[in-house]
């Protein structure tokens, strides 16, 4: 799991530039003083203040410096580490799969977002160490001076450290909250953008927009109180800054009456009680932190969750032979799956019916190995598919679904990534998407943006994207949106003869179900039937799960 500590050390090679740039701008803000004072009494004095002035506008320059390169180094870390961040995030939501446990929105808030807020970590965790060392040098140099204008500065500064203090506790709880409405409203703003034709022809877009934006106010609440706790501590800080220099100036002005101090040494004394009380503007440092720490945390939630384990085990000769053996998935407290126990022969077309929530999709899940059962196990060919190589249960298994999502930057790229194009034009013309495509602008080469297809031209790519799985082809009702005589002709070439493969066929076809060699009847996650459609057909409540009387 990626934490707090491993994103701010990815800064590496950025942090000593940060940690260099601030320890040299610091020196300098400590010796300005010294210098300046020193100015001061050769002025007093009637001697010449030249060289201390000439020294004073070198330091002034290299604080310059000190802060661009201060500015330079921070961004770079920061983009460094936000590519990093975001890379391996996506790497890892990839690899855990469908099964991540978050809303989509929420995931795109905690890439996009909140990553940047993780990124800060390095430069502000060198930056509240070194936003440290002004008020101790400024205590130490007020020593060397005189030690009480040391004492009247420490009572000061000990108040402005309560008040950071404060701060630092209550700002954190209040930006974590902020981002966490903030990815609740994203998920549901993601949700109505993905459904924005089927809430336009319901005509309920103002419900939808009160949905979406029902926390807005609760974001408005945390974004108000995040700025009332800055500007509190502000309005603490600044009432309590002027206090160490006002006590520094009183003891000041007794040690310059006693002669324990020089005009110029009081002038010094005055500026670093200026920048001991600049404790207080350590808020927006604190605060950066806090950004941080809270994006990690958001960071590390999604690290949490553990990708599916692969095995090392390759399969055995077999045209896929699947095996259910007492498979049982959850969803909440409900038995999706319900001690599923069956064998379904190789080299058939097997399709799996029932009623809506029968859990036909979570059987063609488990079969791909989508999801996990919570109990028992799934075998391919004899080989529990949980031990397979990655690349094996890939090669074996293809998948194809009602609603695809094509990726890739063309249309060949849509159907078989890095394939040879003969493999990709056959998988093409063996799922009847080749004729739409020929006619594309560019054909195969055609952009994906710039390829106009309605919902059944995409269910086609998609079925020719799973075609060439060597093992076992699982459709989960992914021909629902063909016109009736391509879903007859691809229905005929996925039930006929494909004796080196098996096919899982979710449908509420009755006509698919006809030419399927078996039929598995789901109901209410369990195996209502198992057989062939014919032999079924003489139950009254199988006809009814294809809206036949009874």
């Amino acid at each position: 799991m990626t934490t707090f500590g491993e994103i701010a050390r990815h800064g590496g090679r950025w942090l000593p530039w940060i940690g260099a740039s601030a320890l040299v701008g610091t020196i300098g803000t400590l010796a300005l003083p010294t210098v300046l004072g020193k100015a001061v009494d050769s002025i007093v004095t009637g001697g010449s203040a030249g060289m201390w002035l000439v020294v004073a506008g070198v330091l002034i320059a290299v604080g310059v410096v000190a802060d661009l390169v201060d500015s330079f180094a921070g961004v770079a870390c920061v983009a460094d580490t936000t590519a990093w961040l975001r890379e391996r995030l996506i790497r890892h939501l990839l690899a855990a799969g469908p099964d991540r446990g978050f809303d989509t929105g929420d995931l795109v808030t905690r890439v996009s977002g909140n990553s940047v807020d993780a990124a800060q970590a390095g430069p502000a965790v060198v930056t509240v160490w070194m936003a440290v060392l002004p008020p101790a040098g400024s205590l130490a140099l007020l020593v060397v001076i005189d030690p009480w204008l040391a004492v009247a500065f420490l009572g000061g500064v000990g108040l402005v450290a309560l008040v950071l203090r404060a701060f630092t506790r209550r700002t954190a709880r209040v930006i974590t909250s902020y981002q966490q409405v903030q990815g609740r409203i994203a998920a549901r703003l993601t949700e109505s953008l993905a459904g924005a034709r089927t809430i336009a022809a319901a005509g309920t877009l103002h419900d939808e927009k009160r949905r979406v934006l029902r926390e807005l106010p609760a974001l408005h609440d945390q974004g108000m109180a995040s700025w009332q706790v800055l500007s509190r501590s502000v309005a603490q800080a600044g009432v309590v800054g002027p206090l160490v220099t006002v006590s520094v100036l009183a003891a000041g002005g007794v040690a310059l009456l006693d002669g324990r101090i020089t005009p110029g040494e009081l002038f010094a004394a005055l500026q670093y009680a200026v920048i001991g009380a600049g404790l207080g503007g350590m808020t927006s440092v604190l605060s950066r932190l806090a950004r941080a720490k809270a994006g990690a945390g958001r960071a590390a939630e999604v690290f949490g969750v553990r990708p599916p384990s692969y095995g090392d085990l390759w399969l055995n000769e077999g045209n896929g032979r699947l095996e259910f053996r007492n498979v049982t998935v959850h969803k909440g407290d409900k038995a999706v799956l319900d001690g599923v126990t069956m064998t379904l022969p190789g080299g058939k077309a097997i399709a799996v019916v029932g009623r809506s929530g029968a859990g036909k999709s979570t059987l063609a899940a488990v079969a791909a190995r989508l999801t996990d059962p919570a109990e028992g196990q799934v075998l391919l060919d004899g080989v529990p598919v949980k031990y397979l190589t990655h690349h094996q249960l890939r090669t074996a298994v293809g998948c194809a679904f009602e609603r695809p999502v094509l990726v890739g930057g063309t249309v060949a790229d849509a159907i078989g990534m890095g394939h040879d194009p003969d493999r990709v034009r056959a998988a093409a013309k063996a799922t009847h998407a080749h004729e739409f495509v020929s006619r594309l602008p560019r054909g195969y080469n055609t952009a994906l943006a710039d390829a106009p297809m309605s919902g059944g031209e995409a269910q086609r790519l998609g079925l020719a994207r799973a075609w060439n799985a060597e093992r076992l082809l699982v459709l989960d009702d992914a021909t629902s949106s063909l016109d009736m005589v391509t879903e007859m002709r691809i229905s005929r070439t996925l039930t006929a003869g494909h004796g080196h493969r098996a096919r899982l066929i979710i449908t509420h076809r009755v006509a698919t179900a006809a030419n399927a060699d078996l039929v598995v009847w789901l109901d209410s996650g369990r195996v209502r039937g198992l057989g062939t459609h014919a032999n079924l057909w003489h139950d009254p409540e199988y006809r009814t799960v294809f809206g036949a009387a009874a």
